[in-house]
This record gives structure tokens, C-alpha cells and sequence, in this order.
């Protein structure tokens, strides 16, 4: 291979000579500024390319090296994979450039048509470095009994890092195989697109609705212990008497009689807010509590936090539910950690089950980097979430469940203020 280096005052000019001087055949190996733009100087950029001599000859056997030095192959691909990522960010930072010189404030500059001839290019080059990076996929790949197109190799790696569960993945990636047309899969980021609209329509989803006329809704929040399930009541409260077209009339309820700080903790939300709270201490006093609130629209009900395996506590809120003789029907719905494995989820579920679960609220999504686990209990119990808590602030910190929401956060991560 032959190396030529390119210089000129911004990245898209050394990369307009590259190109007018070895054609597209050339391969971008690395971009760097050589002197930063200064006072009576102006910026000079420089790359390097690499092009195949032709009818070179045949390069002698290279070396072995001693058996105490060598790495192996997949070690070596990591370090090219790096370089390579390094170059496609380089890339950008050339995109960036000349997006930059686009501006109309900058005059005398190259014409339009020249800009979209040199855009063009940088993609040409990104799908370039992409198609390198696949080149190392067939040993990385995983060992499946089918196998995985080097074009699939970015959304598979996505989401196998976000925590899905290894079965779920392979059967949803065997199905999109199986029906995404060929015309699709030209690059990684249409097979990425297509990957997303599949799993989106995989997430069931409860819309919020709200209480029609005359009549109540009432929610207990169920889940084991530090969930944030105290935290959580307080933003639903204050969601409903608040931040909805109508200030909707909130009751609270305490099965938490167990830990009297979190009994304090909602009491002071109670007064914050002006809301109506009863206590329950054993089941036949739950009814009573519900008909102490007949007057609100929403009952929301805390309840005692239990470990998954600690069958007493789960029991004495079942009993509450059983021994319910009001009209109103409660939903129960079951409050889980986003930040702990697939299936430690799975089981905590499993446990909590016997309630009833009509919906799932998934907590701490500010405490954590993958959203694949949630995505798995989703898809194997077909329980639909209804909201996510994604930090400490009440009442700002809560977004109504959506597919969308989660499947951009699985694939694209978490950032907070950008809820949807």
C-alpha cells in the first residue's frame, strides 16, 4: 500500500485534493490538524490515505513472531476495530467542517455543487471504514445456529450490550432476518432503523386514560424494598392534581406501616399537596380507607417494599386486595429497578404475580446504561408498562409509558431531559 499524505486550511480541503489526485479508491488512515488557526495564521489540516499499488510484487512471508509474543486474532481485530472507529470519527469531524463552511456567512467559498460533491464523498468513505469494521465480523460474530450478516453486526452488538436476554435476541434477530427485504439491509443504519420499528411493535404499552365521570381509579404500587415506590405515589399525586388539563381530587392510602420513615415521607407530601391519607394496619381496614377517599378521583395505595422471597408481606397485601368489598376494582401495578440484571427482574415478577399485575413502572433509569432486561421481561410476560421514573425530582421526573421512549433509550441510551 502506498501512502500520501494531503494538506490544506480546513479537512474538507485536504480530503477535496486527496480525492482529485487518487480518485474513490483511496482509503482514509488518519486526520490531523497541524496548526491550529491563530492571529495572522490560518488553520492548516493535513490526512493521510492509503491506495493498493498496482502489480505490485508479491511481499515476502512475513515473520512469525516468538510464540511468548504473539496476541491473539481477536485481540489484534479489537485494536484494528479501534483505529477504525477512530477514523470514522475523524470523518465526522470533517462532516462537521463542512457543514460549518456551508454557512452563508462564510464567502468566496467553494460552490455548492463542489460541497455536495465532497458530502458525497465522506459518505462514501464512511460506508468504507463501516464495511472494514465487517471484514472482522465473521470471527467476532456469535456461534448461532444461523448466522449474522456483517451488516446486522452494529444492531446486534447494540443490543446485546443493553442487557436483552440472549434468547430473546437471537429469536427477534432470526425473525428479522428472516422478513426484512434485501433492498433494506444496503447499510447498517437502514437494517438499525428497520431493527428499532420491529422492537417498538414488540413493547406493549398501557396509555394513560383518565377517570370518566362519576367514576374513581385506584392504584396500588407493589415491589420490593428501595424500588422508590413512596417517591413514585408522589409524583402520580401530584401528575394528577396538577399537570393535567383538569386538577383531578387525589387520595393516598399507607399499607407501609413497616417503615415509619416512608409513612413520614408521604404524610409531608400529603400536606405539600393538600391530599386526603389513611393508614391501613390489617386487611379488614382497607375497605374502610377506600371509602374514607369515595370523594377522590384517583386512590393511589403505597405498600409495603418486601423482598421477592419474603412470601409473608406479599401475602398481607393479597389479603388487602381480597378483602377489598368496595365497588371500585384496584389496578396493581408492580414497581421494578431498571438497574438490575434480566433475570433477577424475571424472578422478582414471578414472585409478585399472585397480586395480579396489570401494569409494570420501571424506576432508576437515570442509574444505568442498559435497557435490553427491560425490554425481556416485557416481551416474555406481555405485561404492559405504564410509566417510567427516571430520577429523584417530584414531580418533574416521570414519563408516561411509551415504545418509542424505551427502544430509543435501548438502542441510542438515556439522556435526561429528552424524555420522548
Amino acid at each position: 500500500m502506498k501512502i500520501l499524505t494531503f494538506s490544506g486550511s480546513t479537512p474538507a480541503e485536504a480530503l477535496k485534493k486527496a480525492q482529485l489526485e487518487v480518485g474513490e479508491d483511496a482509503m482514509l488512515i488518519e486526520t490531523r490538524e497541524i496548526q491550529k488557526k491563530s492571529l495572522g495564521k490560518t488553520a492548516l489540516y493535513e490526512i493521510v490515505v492509503g491506495i493498493e499499488k498496482e502489480a505490485a510484487p508479491k511481499a515476502p512471508a512475513k515473520a512469525r513472531e516468538p510464540l511468548t509474543q504473539q496476541r491473539p486474532l481477536a485481540q489484534k481485530s479489537n485494536d484494528v476495530l479501534y483505529n477504525i472507529s477512530e477514523a470514522a470519527k475523524q470523518i465526522s469531524k470533517i462532516a462537521e467542517v463542512t457543514n460549518e463552511e456551508r454557512s452563508p456567512k462564510r464567502e468566496n467559498f467553494v460552490q455548492s455543487e463542489d460541497l455536495k460533491k465532497i458530502k458525497d464523498e465522506i459518505e462514501k468513505l464512511g460506508d468504507k471504514v463501516k464495511l472494514i469494521q465487517n471484514m472482522f465480523w465473521d470471527e467476532k460474530s456469535p456461534k448461532n445456529s444461523f448466522p449474522i450478516p456483517p451488516e446486522f453486526a452494529e444492531i446486534y452488538r447494540l443490543a446485546q450490550q443493553s442487557g436483552m436476554n440472549q434468547e430473546h435476541l437471537d429469536e427477534i434477530m432470526q425473525l428479522t432476518l428472516e422478513h426484512m427485504p434485501s433492498k433494506m439491509r444496503e447499510n447498517s443504519e437502514t437494517v438499525k432503523r428497520y431493527f428499532q420499528t420491529l422492537l417498538r411493535k414488540m413493547i406493549p404499552v398501557r396509555m394513560e386514560s383518565l377517570p370518566r365521570a362519576g367514576s374513581k381509579k385506584v392504584v396500588m404500587l407493589v415491589g420490593p424494598t428501595g424500588v422508590g415506590k413512596t417517591t413514585s405515589i408522589a409524583k402520580l399525586a401530584a401528575r394528577y392534581s396538577y399537570f393535567l388539563d383538569k386538577k383531578y381530587k387525589v387520595g393516598l392510602v399507607v399499607l407501609d406501616t413497616y417503615r415509619i420513615g416512608a409513612v413520614e415521607q408521604l404524610m409531608q407530601y400529603a400536606r405539600m399537596m393538600k391530599l386526603g391519607i389513611e393508614t391501613v394496619v390489617d386487611p379488614p381496614e382497607f375497605s374502610n380507607a377506600l371509602n374514607a377517599l369515595r370523594y377522590s378521583d384517583y386512590i393511589l395505595i403505597d405498600t409495603m417494599g418486601s423482598s421477592p422471597y419474603d412470601k409473608d408481606k406479599i401475602e398481607k397485601i393479597y389479603d388487602c386486595l381480597r378483602s377489598n368489598s368496595t365497588e371500585y376494582s384496584v389496578d396493581v401495578v408492580l414497581v421494578l429497578p431498571s438497574s438490575i440484571k434480566f433475570e433477577d427482574l424475571k424472578i422478582t415478577y414471578e414472585n409478585f404475580a399472585p397480586l395480579g399485575i396489570d401494569t409494570m413502572m420501571f424506576t432508576k433509569l437515570d442509574e444505568t446504561r442498559g435497557f435490553g432486561n427491560i425490554f425481556s421481561l416485557v416481551y416474555e410476560t406481555k405485561i404492559p408498562i405504564s410509566y417510567f421514573s427516571i430520577g429523584q425530582e417530584v414531580p418533574e421526573d416521570l414519563v408516561v409509558s411509551s415504545s418509542d421512549f424505551l427502544i430509543d433509550c435501548l438502542l441510542n441510551g438515556f439522556h435526561k431531559g429528552e424524555p420522548s
